[in-house]
């Protein structure tokens, strides 16, 4: 391990997070292991990522109004098991970049770019490894990087490129345009409204945060009598998802039974983009208005937008209507994008697009 590599790790050891010393260490070319220790070290690497995929399955609070996230002990937890793994075995540059990701989860930006960083000096042309720092970077406010990894994705694949530009194009016109809280689409075709979920209580009741929702969905479909109306959100309370509650609310103050059509899958924002995506795809429509609380409906639109363009058609157009939650007085306390909102939407737009999480085996995860 190259002596730039050593610095990084020994920094993350001052932040907390260790890993064997056994190879993190050693400055030079990997290692042989000598006779009889390779299954040893891949049982105990596997050990470790078991522990990890043990923690990632802890319950995550779902279907928020701003975060679907670990605890910060459990991601930091996860990047150190990580972190120890990849110090038994440092060619598996996948330990290095599920556990920047694990650190991007909780927010720790710098220490994510560091790791990265690490990977690609063992792998200069991986192409998801330039597509994360070609990002982060951008979020960090260091747009010269951002660009130079840009640049190195489009010399190792045009079409990813093109892909990451859309991306960043999507986040900066949605992020940039003002909330609102009535459409301004006037419907030309076949229009559809994506109501997002919220966890329901514990007796399956729903909370004041998804009523707000509703309602606000219920005043647009009024408005617009031929809209249809997907409702998503899948985590189960006492018999009941999220989007069955809110489709019985809906039927219950007068929308048509027929305009309602729910996704009972989706337990977090980025499944909430995913499965609409194939819903709205196969409807045909051709006007999409996402309708969510004012600290989430611009990630909500992002992802949307990105799973939908996996899936056309190319035409159909996008809006946003948010409802305030509890805690805002007014459009005023939530309209300006903070580098947390901003750092969420790009992470989740990348896990929408196909750059998962984590990658290494048994800790799967997008």
């Amino acid at each position: 391990m190259s002596a730039g590599r050593l610095q990084v790790i020994a920094a993350h050891l001052r932040d907390g997070l260790s890993c064997s010393p056994s190879r993190s260490s050693q400055v030079g070319p990997i290692p042989r292991p000598a006779s009889g220790t390779s299954i040893a070290t891949r049982q105990r690497v596997i050990a470790l990522l078991s522990e990890a995929q043990a923690l990632n399955s802890s319950p995550w609070p779902t279907s928020s109004s701003t975060l679907e996230a670990p605890a910060s002990t459990t991601t930091q937890q996860v990047a150190k098991l990580l972190l120890q793994a990849y110090g038994l075995e440092p060619y598996r540059s996948d330990l290095l970049i599920s556990a920047a990701n694990a650190l991007v989860h909780d927010g720790e930006l710098s220490r994510a770019i560091a790791l990265l960083g690490d990977a690609l000096s063992n792998m200069p042309d991986d192409l998801d490894t330039n597509s994360y720092l070609a990002i982060w970077s951008l979020v960090a406010g260091t747009e010269e990087a951002a660009s130079r990894y840009l640049a190195k994705v489009r010399d190792l694949n045009q079409g990813r490129a093109n892909d990451m530009s859309r991306i960043i194009n999507c986040v900066q016109r949605v992020t940039t345009a003002p909330l609102m809280i009535e459409s301004q689409k006037i419907a030309k075709g076949r229009r559809a409204l994506v109501t997002l979920g919220y966890a329901l209580r514990h007796d399956g009741s729903m909370d004041d945060i998804l009523v707000a929702r509703l309602r606000t969905t219920l005043s647009l479909a009024a408005a617009d009598p031929s809209a249809l109306v997907v409702v998503t959100g899948g985590v189960e309370r006492n018999g009941q998802t999220e989007a069955s509650a809110m489709s019985q609310w809906l039927i219950e103050h007068g929308v048509r039974e027929d305009r309602v059509v729910e996704d009972n899958y989706a337990k977090n924002t980025v499944e909430n983009a995913l499965y609409s995506a194939q819903i709205l795809a196969a409807l045909r429509v051709d006007v999409v208005t996402v309708v969510s609380s004012a600290r989430h409906v611009r990630r909500g639109q992002v992802l949307l937008e990105v799973a939908f363009s996996m899936r056309g058609p190319p035409h159909v157009e996008f809006d946003s209507v948010c409802c305030l939650d509890g805690g805002d007085a007014s459009l005023d306390d939530v309209a300006r994008v903070s580098q947390e909102e901003l750092l969420h939407i790009y992470r989740d737009a990348l896990r929408v697009y196909g750059l998962w999480m984590f990658r290494s085996p048994p800790l799967l995860e997008h």
